[in-house]
């Protein structure tokens, strides 16, 4: 089983890169294991789905804009997400995740069975940084935790 873990988000736009800096440190304590591999990108839609052909499991470690405390953790299922852009037809290259998955396999790729999401609230993001607010960066450890604790679990299905 192949599992794709995928820091998502842009590392110089300050809590957005959250998603970087969890993978950074997951694949600090991950021990080399060829069925793992471990991304950092800053796309979506059709793009990411690309990126996900050819694996069986996948964790996605995102930002997410909310008014929820800043710093919460949520743990879902793709296709629990919210699927804004379902009814967008003005752009091919603007379309959700979810949409690209359910092309890409009816085209045949073969992508992740089970794609979980990993998503830290953030206030909406607007200033450049390399920095991540406090509340922010104090979840990164809980976040971690959860990717490998997720891991193990996609090891055993």
């Amino acid at each position: 089983m192949k599992t794709l873990i995928v820091g998502l988000g842009n590392p110089i736009l300050g809590d957005d890169g959250v998603g970087w800096k969890v993978a950074e440190e997951v694949c600090q304590q991950l021990p080399v294991d060829e069925s793992v591999a471990i991304g950092y990108l800053s796309l979506g839609g059709i793009s990411l789905m690309e990126h996900l052909i050819g694996y069986d499991h996948a964790i996605l470690i995102d930002a997410f804009a909310s008014d929820d405390e800043v710093g919460s953790i949520y743990m879902l299922q793709l296709k629990d997400l919210p699927n804004y852009s379902a009814f967008h037809i003005a752009s091919a290259h603007d379309t959700s995740l979810e949409n690209a998955v359910e092309l890409g396999r009816s085209l045949g790729a073969h992508l992740p069975k089970d794609i979980m999401v990993v998503a830290i609230a953030t206030h909406p993001i607007q200033d450049f940084s390399s920095e991540l607010s406090q509340r922010v960066a104090e979840a990164v450890p809980q976040a971690v935790q959860i990717v490998l604790d997720l891991l193990k679990q996609s090891v055993k299905s």
